[in-house]
C-alpha cells in the first residue's frame, strides 16, 4: 500500500505565474522580475483544481472502466491505452512508453479449510502471496502450528516443524498512530517470511492479514523467494476474524489445513512505464512526480494506487490550464509492476543514470488519496532547510506535516542517485482497511480529499520549480 543546488530567495523569481509578463519600464531599462505573492500563487492552484479538476472522474473510468490492473495482463495493457490517452486529452505532447520487465503470475484457483480432530472441514477465505509457488492444484495437507513471534520460532528445536503448517498470527500495532510504520514493521518480519519459514521444514505459511479493518477481508501480500532456497513453499493471508478464530482453538486442540493453490509462475515479459512531461523553459533539469499504474489482480486498485494516478495526471492538466511557464521539465512517470516485482522503479533509475539526466526533485503519491497533511523529506538536512519556509504557503491547505525523512514510493531508487526525494504524507488511518484486497474499490475515494491532495502536490512541484 511502499532520494545541491542553491535556492533563489523565495520572493524573487523570474516568471510570474497565471500567464503574468515580466513588466518592462517605459524608459527602455532591462527587465525588473517582479516578486510572487506566493500565497496568491497557492490559491490559484487551489481554485482550479477544486472547481475544475478531473481526478475523480479519471479514477472512475479507471477503476470502474478498466478495473484490476495486475502486471502482464490485459487490464494493464488497458490502463497503458487510457493513461496515454488522458495526456494527450490534457494537451501533453511528450508522452512514450518505457519497458520493463515484468513476471508472470497466475493466482487460479484457491482454497483453505481446517477441521479439528473429529469436525467436518469448514471453508476459510484465503488469498496467495503475489508471486508465490502453488500445491501444483493438489491437496496439501498438515497439522497447523501457531507461532506468534521469532522468541518462540527460535525456541522451536530442528523438526519440531517439519512437514507443518505454520501459522503467523501477528496483528499490526495499533499503538504506532501512523499506521504506515505499524505496517513496514511488521512487513518486515522474519515471522512472515516463506523463505525463512521454509528452512525450519514447513511446507507451508498461514498469515493474519496486514489490515487495520476488523472484518474478514484477506489481503495480498508480496512473497520474496531467496537465491538459496531449496524449497519454495506456499503462503496465503487470511482475514482477521478468521485468524483470531483460528488461534484461540488452537489453543484447545488440534487443528488440521488443507491448501489447494493452482497459482504458478511463468516466463516474463515487458510492461511499460508511462512518462510524459512539459519541458522546461529555462533548462532541461527534470523534476519528476510518480505513482504506481499497476495494482493487485483482485480489486479495483482505487487507493493503491489510481490515486496517485490521477494526481499525477491532473498537476500536469493544472499546470496547462493555467498556462504556467515552467523554469525546469516536469515529468510524470507511471510505473510498471510495482506490486509483484518493482522492475517499473528500477528500469527509470536505470535510465536516468545511463542518460546522466539532471533530476533536481522526485515526489511519489502512492498514499490512498486520503486528506494531505504534509511532506516527507528524504533529502539532505541542508536542502530539507531550503523547503521550511515554505510551510508558511501550505498551511491555509492543512499541509503541515514536514518532519517525517523517509520516501519508500516508486522514486526510492532515485536516492542512490542523490536526488532529494518527497512522498506526499497523507491521513492514513483508513487506508490499510482496504489496501491490497477486494475492498480496494471506487466507492472508498472521497473527491474532495482527492483533489486536495492534488492541490498539494502541484503546488510542491511549483515551489521547487521557481527556487531550485
Amino acid at each position: 500500500m511502499k532520494k545541491i543546488f542553491i535556492i533563489l530567495p523565495l520572493f524573487l523569481s523570474g516568471f510570474l505565474f497565471s500567464q503574468k509578463k515580466i513588466q518592462k519600464k517605459p524608459t527602455g531599462r532591462a527587465a525588473i522580475p517582479v516578486k510572487l505573492n506566493y500565497h496568491d500563487e497557492f490559491k490559484k492552484i487551489s481554485d482550479e483544481i477544486m472547481t475544475n479538476g478531473r481526478a475523480y472522474e479519471n479514477l472512475g473510468e479507471l477503476t470502474k472502466g478498466i478495473g484490476p490492473r495486475f502486471s502482464a495482463t490485459a487490464g494493464y495493457a488497458k490502463a497503458v491505452e487510457w493513461a496515454e490517452k488522458k495526456f494527450r486529452e490534457i494537451g501533453i505532447n511528450m508522452i512514450w512508453r518505457q519497458e520493463a520487465k515484468a513476471p508472470v503470475w497466475i493466482r487460479g484457483k484457491e482454497s483453505l479449510q481446517i477441521k479439528i480432530e473429529n469436525g467436518d472441514w469448514k471453508n476459510i477465505r484465503m488469498l496467495s502471496f503475489g508471486n508465490s509457488e502453488g500445491t501444483g492444484g493438489k491437496d496439501l495437507t498438515g497439522e497447523i502450528v501457531l507461532i506468534n513471534s521469532t522468541s518462540e520460532l527460535n525456541a522451536m528445536s530442528i523438526g519440531q516443524l517439519k512437514d507443518k503448517i505454520v501459522f503467523v498470527n501477528v496483528p499490526l500495532d495499533p499503538k504506532i498512530i501512523n499506521t504506515s510504520d505499524s505496517y513496514l514493521q511488521t512487513a518486515k518480519s522474519k515471522l512472515i517470511s516463506a523463505s525463512v519459514i521454509a528452512k525450519t521444514g514447513a511446507k507451508a505459511l498461514i498469515i493474519r492479514s496486514l489490515t487495520t479493518a476488523n472484518d474478514d477481508t484477506p489481503h495480498a501480500k508480496m512473497i520474496y523467494y531467496e537465491p538459496d532456497d531449496k524449497v519454495k513453499i506456499p503462503a496465503l493471508s487470511i482475514g482477521v476474524r478468521s485468524a483470531d478464530e483460528l488461534e484461540k482453538t488452537l489453543k484447545k486442540q488440534k487443528v488440521t489445513a488443507k491448501i489447494n493453490m493452482s497459482a504458478e509462475s511463468k516466463a516474463s515479459t515487458t510492461n511499460p512505464n508511462i512518462i510524459a512531461e512539459i519541458q522546461g523553459n529555462k533548462d532541461s533539469k527534470v523534476i519528476v512526480l510518480g505513482a504506481q499504474l499497476d495494482s493487485w489482480d483482485i480489486g479495483e486498485g482505487a487507493i493503491d494506487d489510481g490515486t496517485g494516478v490521477v494526481q499525477c495526471i491532473e498537476v500536469l492538466r493544472t499546470l496547462k490550464a493555467l498556462g504556467y511557464e515552467n523554469n525546469h521539465t516536469i515529468r510524470v512517470v507511471l510505473y510498471a509492476n510495482s506490486e509483484n516485482g518493482g522492475q517499473g522503479r528500477e528500469m527509470y533509475a536505470a535510465f536516468v543514470k545511463k542518460k546522466d539526466e539532471k533530476h533536481i526533485f522526485a515526489l511519489g503519491t502512492d498514499a490512498g488519496g486520503y486528506s494531505p497533511r504534509g511532506f516527507s523529506l528524504d533529502m539532505s538536512p541542508q536542502r530539507r532547510r531550503l523547503v521550511s519556509p515554505w510551510k508558511e504557503y501550505f498551511l491555509p491547505y492543512g499541509v503541515y506535516d514536514f518532519d517525517q525523512t523517509e520516501a519508500i514510493q516508486d522514486i526510492s531508487p532515485l536516492k542512490k542517485l542523490d536526488i532529494p526525494l518527497a512522498e506526499l504524507v497523507v491521513d492514513t488511518q483508513r487506508y490499510f482497511d482496504y489496501h491490497h484486497s477486494k475492498q480496494d474499490t471506487f466507492d472508498k475515494v472521497n473527491k474532495r480529499e482527492l483533489l486536495l491532495g492534488a492541490a498539494a502536490i502541484t503546488q510542491m512541484i511549483f515551489m521547487v520549480d521557481k527556487n531550485w
